[in-house]
Formats: C-alpha cells, sequence, structure tokens
C-alpha cells in the first residue's frame, strides 16, 4: 500500500491542492505551505544581512531552503539556487566581499563560494568525504572543517565476508578536524583551466600551462575522540574544539574542551570537568573564551540551569558568571559591548547583555515579544536577530539605530480566520502555578460553552507560546475556525519559569503533568468556557507520553491522540538513546526502584482506560522507540478500546516531510472528528 493511501492523489485549489475538511477556510496543505525565514547572519561592515527562507517541495516531498541578501537601501532578494537539496551553513568572508556556503549539488556536501551581488556559486573544496561545517581564519586564508570518516578497510571486509552486523555502542565514526589553504585566485583558475591527469594534453603535448586543481583539506587532529563546535582565535593561529569519547548522544556528557595550534597540530586540553563541558565564544580580544558546563553533575543537568564560565587563556583559570539568572542561557556573542545572551521567561524571550568587568546583567529591552538566532557585525554596533510579536509569522529585524524589518513573511496570513491567543493562569492541585494559551475563535461568544481539544508539548523542557498558526501534526487553527477552544498547557517542566519550576515532575512525571492539565481543564469549565462532555487531549513526545498517561488515568476526554509517547517507563529505559533522561528524572533505574517506574508508566493502570485513543509513531524512533506504541496500542486492543496505531514509515522521532505530515494532520482531524464532532469523515485520495 506504500506509505499511506492519503498521500497518492489530492484535488486542485490555487496552492495545488485540494481542502476538504469541514468547517475550515484555510486548507491543511496551503497551512502546511507556509514559508518561513531565518537564521539572519551579518556582514563585518554591518551592511548586508543574510538569512534563509524555506518553502515546502510538495513534488519532491521535502522543505527546501536557500540564502537571501539584503543589503542597506535596497530589498532583499534570493542569493543561492540548489537544486534538490539545501544551502546552508553559511558566513561572510573575512574581507566581507563573498558568501560561503555548505551545498551538496551532486558529489557530496561542498563548500560553495558566491558573490553579494548575485551569479553562479562556485566549488572551493572537493573533499572525497562530506564537510560537516566550517570555519574562516580571522585573515581569509585557510579553512578549518569537520568531516566524518568513512567506512575503513577492516569494516569492508568484515561486511564482505560475515554480512552486515552491528555492536549497539560501538556503531560510529568519528567526526575530525581538518585544515584547508586557501587562496581565490588559485580556485577560480582551477575553474577556468583544464586539468589532466598525465603530463601531456590531447595533442600529446606537453602542456604549457600550470596545472590547477582545488586543493585538498589536510587532516588536523587525531587520536580516538570525536570533534563537535569549534572556531578560530580572532587573533588567528589557534583553534578552540569541542572533543568528546564518540559522537553517540550520551557521550557529550563527557565533553571537554581543548585548543589546538593549526601550524604545529600541537593539542592543549583547556577545561575538562568530570561532567559536559562545550565551548561557547571567543572574546573579541582573543584572550578569554566563555563556555558552558555541568562541571560535576550527570545526574540532573537535564532539568537545572546551564552555568556559564569565563576561561582566561593566560591564567587557565575559570569564574562561573550569570548565575543570577533563573533559567538556561544560551551564549549568543561575545563583542566590545559584552557577552550577549537569550533566555526564556515565560511564554516570552529575554536578551540580557552581561558585563565582564561588572558582572552585572543588563536586560536588554527588545521590540518584538519572541527573539529567535541573533548576530552581530564585528564592531557590535548593529544587530540582526529573527523574531515575532505573538500575532506575527518570524521576521528577520536588524537594529541599526532603529529597527527596520528586513522581511514580511506574515502577509502570508492576511485575510486568514486566525484564532484569538490568550495567555491565561491557574494553580495546579499541589498550588503550583501553572501558565497556558487558550486559542478562541473571532467570533468567540462568552455565553456559548465550547468543545475543548487540548494539545500538549513536547520536551519536557519546551514551552508553548501565542502563535497565530500553530504548526506540526494537530490542525488547531482549523479546529478553532470550527467552533472549538483549545488549551495549550505549560506544564510542569517546562522551561522559561525557572530551575525550581522545571524540577517539579522529577520523580511525579505523569502524576504532576496531570495535575497541571486537568487543574486547567476544570478552571476552563467552571468559568463557563468548555462543554465537559466534548473534550480531547493529544501530544507528541513528552506530549504524547502524557496524553498516553491520560488515557489509562481519566475517563473524562471523548478522545485522544498520543504521538511517539512514551507507554512504560522501563520500555523506554531498555530501548532510547538517552538513557541518562530515564535515571535522571526518576532518579532511579528499574532494578533499584520499579515502584517509580510504576507510579508514572501509563500502562501500570491499563486496565483502566476508557478513551478512545489514536496512536502515532515514526518506525525507526531512537528517541521513544516504536515498542512504546506497540505496547500501548496491545494494551487498549485486549481491553476492546476503540484505538488504532499509525505507523509512519521511514521516520524517527518526528514527521519531517510535508506529503507524511499531511497525513497525520488528516488522521487526527478524523479522529476527533468522530468523537468530538460526531463527524464520519474520509480521508480524500481524489
Amino acid at each position: 500500500m506504500g506509505k499511506f493511501l492519503v498521500l497518492t492523489l489530492l484535488a486542485t485549489t490555487s496552492y495545488g491542492f485540494a481542502y476538504a475538511q469541514e468547517g475550515a477556510s484555510v486548507s491543511f496543505e496551503k497551512w502546511i505551505s507556509l514559508k518561513s525565514a531565518g537564521s539572519p547572519i551579518i556582514s563585518p561592515d554591518g551592511k548586508t544581512v543574510a538569512f534563509t527562507i524555506t518553502n515546502t517541495d510538495w513534488k519532491a516531498n521535502s522543505y527546501h531552503s536557500e540564502i537571501w541578501i539584503w543589503r542597506t537601501g535596497s530589498t532583499a532578494f534570493q542569493l543561492t539556487r540548489t537544486q534538490g537539496s539545501n544551502s546552508y551553513n553559511y558566513r561572510f568572508t573575512p574581507d566581507g566581499k563573498w558568501l560561503s556556503f555548505l551545498a551538496d549539488r551532486g558529489d557530496k556536501a561542498q563548500i560553495w563560494l558566491i558573490s553579494l551581488q548575485g551569479g553562479e556559486a562556485f566549488p572551493i573544496t572537493d573533499e572525497d568525504d562530506e564537510i560537516n561545517d566550517y570555519e574562516w581564519s580571522p585573515d581569509g586564508k585557510q579553512i578549518a572543517l569537520t568531516k566524518t570518516e568513512s567506512e575503513n578497510k577492516n569494516e569492508k571486509s568484515s561486511k564482505e565476508r560475515y554480512g552486515g552486523f552491528g555492536v549497539v555502542d560501538e556503531e560510529y565514526h568519528l567526526t575530525h578536524l581538518w585544515l584547508l589553504d586557501f587562496s581565490l585566485d588559485s580556485i577560480q583558475l582551477a575553474g577556468s583551466l583544464p586539468c589532466y591527469d598525465t603530463k601531456a594534453d590531447s595533442s600529446k603535448k606537453k602542456m604549457t600551462s600550470p596545472c590547477y586543481k582545488i586543493p585538498k583539506a589536510k587532516r588536523l587532529t587525531e587520536g580516538h575522540f570525536n570533534v563537535s563546535g569549534f572556531d578560530w582565535n580572532p587573533m588567528g593561529g589557534e583553534i578552540i574544539f569541542n572533543r568528546q569519547p564518540n559522537p553517540l548522544i550520551n557521550s557529550s556528557m563527557h565533553a571537554d574542551i581543548a585548543s589546538i595550534e593549526a601550524a604545529t597540530k600541537k593539542i592543549k586540553p583547556l577545561v575538562s570537568n568530570p561532567s559536559s563541558d562545550f565551548f561557547n565564544g571567543y572574546s573579541p580580544d582573543g584572550k578569554a573564551f566563555c563556555y558552558s558546563s555541568a562541571v560535576d553533575d550527570s545526574v540532573s543537568q537535564y532539568y537545572k540551569n546551564n552555568r556559564l564560565f569565563i576561561y582566561d587563556l593566560a591564567t587557565g583559570k575559570s569564574k562561573e558568571i550569570a548565575s543570577g539568572i533563573d533559567e538556561d542561557k544560551s551564549f549568543v556573542k561575545w563583542t566590545n559591548t559584552g557577552i550577549w545572551l537569550n533566555t526564556l521567561n515565560g511564554v516570552r524571550s529575554s536578551i540580557y547583555k552581561y558585563d565582564p568587568a561588572s558582572g552585572n546583567a543588563e536586560k536588554v529591552n527588545m521590540p518584538v515579544e519572541l527573539v529567535g538566532s541573533i548576530d552581530f557585525n564585528t564592531d557590535g554596533s548593529k544587530m540582526v536577530y529573527s523574531g515575532r510579536h505573538f500575532d506575527q509569522l518570524q521576521e528577520i529585524f536588524l537594529e541599526d539605530n532603529a529597527t527596520i524589518q528586513l522581511t514580511t513573511m506574515s502577509t502570508q496570513i492576511n485575510g486568514w480566520n486566525t484564532p484569538l491567543n490568550e495567555v491565561i493562569q491557574w494553580k495546579s492541585k499541589d498550588g503550583a502555578n501553572i501558565e497556558g494559551i487558550l486559542l478562541k475563535p473571532k467570533n468567540y461568544d462568552p455565553k456559548k460553552k465550547y468543545p475543548l481539544l487540548v494539545v500538549i508539548h513536547g520536551g519536557p523542557t519546551g514551552v508553548d507560546r501565542p502563535d497565530p498558526v500553530p504548526t506540526y501534526v494537530y490542525p488547531i487553527m482549523q479546529w478553532v475556525e470550527k467552533g472549538a477552544v483549545v488549551l495549550r498547557v505549560n506544564y510542569r517542566g517546562s522551561a522559561g519559569y525557572g530551575a525550581k519550576f522545571r524540577a517539579l515532575n522529577v520523580r511525579n512525571l505523569g502524576v504532576g503533568d496531570m495535575w497541571d492539565v486537568m487543574s486547567g481543564v476544570d478552571n476552563l469549565i467552571q468559568k463557563g468556557i468548555v462543554d465537559s462532555s466534548r473534550m480531547g487531549c493529544m501530544g507528541w513526545s513528552q506530549g504524547g507520553y502524557i496524553s498516553a498517561f491520560l488515557t489509562t488515568n481519566t475517563n473524562r476526554f471523548k478522545a485522544i491522540s498520543v504521538g511517539a509517547g512514551i507507554s512504560n517507563w522501563v520500555t523506554y529505559y531498555v530501548n532510547t538513546d538517552i538513557t541518562p533522561f530515564t535515571r535522571q528524572y526518576l532518579q532511579a533505574t528499574p532494578w533499584t526502584d520499579m515502584e517509580v517506574y510504576k507510579k508514572t508508566s501509563p500502562m501500570t493502570n491499563i486496565n483502566k482506560a476508557q478513551t478512545p485513543t489514536l496512536i502515532q509513531h515514526g518506525e525507526f524512533d531512537k528517541r521513544v522507540p516504536i515498542p512504546n506504541a506497540y505496547e500501548l496500542y496491545r494494551g487498549l486492543q485486549d481491553r476492546g478500546i476503540p484505538s488504532k496505531l499509525i505507523v509512519y514509515k521511514g521516520f524517527g522521532h518526528g514527521i519531517n516531510k510535508p506529503k507524511e505530515r499531511l497525513a497525520a494532520v488528516w488522521h487526527n482531524w478524523q479522529w476527533f472528528g468522530k468523537y468530538i464532532f460526531g463527524e464520519i469523515i474520509e480521508v480524500p485520495i481524489e
């Protein structure tokens, strides 16, 4: 039957697709096809901004990103065009005259160079293995890059003799640093002059002109470790990098920081605490750098605030900074004016500028409620960032004495019947203050009681914010237009509310989460907003787990959808690729405290389940392996509870292709249409 019958044929609208959903004016296809802008960077002189615009390619069943350019005094234009792949990891050259980027244009990902005026891009690397990442040296004469080792001779021989098998925790290839000498003149000659493998040209005469080839990178780091983030010292000659035992996700808990001299390949260990250390960025003078570290904590860093430090290269000493900010702090950049940090603050963003001299962290007022990625020009006088107001799509902004909006992505939803977003608060069962987003129709009538759909975010350290067109696989906008209200709960453990709040679900997963969701539901019922006889609930990942917990611990919902959710913490613990997550949140293994695993597992109370449940899961999910889905499904089936398990073929933890995402949206629309709206919905196939 292929991936899904629903994917084969679709009728036509102006976007090339049909909308067959009742009660909604915007089709799922049009909603999924919204373009997005992000990842802005600014040139050294502050006069040029590069950013990406991502659109939906239905024919290729993918999301496609290309680089756009904005220059002072002009409108933005598309700079790159990579057929069948993306243009990404872009950098301005140190002289600010060119833009480099990674793209796979038929021979694995290579570094390409293009003029800021436009024109054709040309490759400046010709590596046998794909390039993962790269950074220019300050003088522009060298490029540091990372590549992952390819299959070696022993692996090939073993496969030929014994076929395919793998040893758990030993299936990986290391990533290392390489160094490429760069000369623009030589690269351009390599693209314009012929080059032969022999000493004679095609007429059998000796060549009279030199043979120019794109140079190959030379390996810089050696050893049994894996290189991740890295950067050049602003003064040149030295590269700082993160290293860990291997590329497996749990190995990051043992990451440390080292430097290497580009000329001599001499490696010097710098920061090596018992737990994870990660380089963030250099000071402008190259005499210090900022890093994040869990120091000696390997049992609670999943839910505690991260810690930031400054390392002095001359003395080798570290000092902690910004400890007074009670949230995870994302390093942005160290400029001449200070260290810039981005944090969550409830449903908003907060930007801080930390002064290394005084130790003070100043909160910076921003013109939008939500700020994404940020960049500064060389002297720190101009800032570019992605962000939005609560009622906008994400835009690109430039701060240059005044705020300049560089994109107009929000015009895509002009005229759409988007929901009203209201930030609400209530108290949970144990008195904890909980915040959430209530979405109402624009024609909301306070005298009317509405069906309620609860949508729960993942994480658990995610956070929901007001959004005119909430996305992924739940058609929130269309449900609201159809005549429902939607509650998005920032339950205990969510980011943005401080370390104490994030730790409230430790050894209380599911149980405390249910308190927060159900107290929010009861709050809306008490206010006369909700028809309690027509309520549904859903979520993905941790939201899927909470939904599964509600399936087996309450009968108040008429329908539930569990997306990539955990059904049994023991099953999860022995299958997931992030085993420490379970040990930290439950503070035990199954073999040391089976009771806490039972208390927090949806399957413990499967015999109490009564709610019709849709289960959605990726076939190759490593984060929440699919046995969790089968376990819940089999338990519900044995109990005779209406249930359906839909497996999305070839996918991991997320549904990241538009056609399968469209299918998942329809599956939720169909499920809740039946149990909440009393409709029999056929998924269109023509």
